[in-house]
């Protein structure tokens, strides 16, 4: 398990690849990989703020999945569609 910020220095290339092997814009892929990052509510690993509240907040590993998996679903469900509308393939 890596944080968001490694998440994407090695997704970016893997989502350039891709783009450039299916002959579209890279654009959408790296927004994709971007918001995705950006996104890191399942773990406390995920991001730097989830580490630093969980001590204090007395949150136990599974509390982020209980409110982190609902806003991941939400995310998903809204960015998805609006990443194609402002970059399309």
């Amino acid at each position: 398990m890596i944080n968001n910020a490694a998440t994407v220095v090695l997704m970016a290339p893997i989502g350039l690849t891709v783009a450039g092997g299916l002959g579209i814009s890279p654009d959408p892929l790296l927004m994709a990989t971007a918001v995705g990052a950006s996104c890191a509510f399942l773990t406390p690993i995920g991001h730097q703020s989830n580490t630093l509240v969980m001590g204090p907040g007395g949150y136990k590993f599974g509390d982020y999945w209980r409110m982190g998996l609902p806003l991941e679903i939400i995310i998903l469900a809204a960015g998805i569609p609006l990443i194609l509308f402002f970059w399309p393939a």
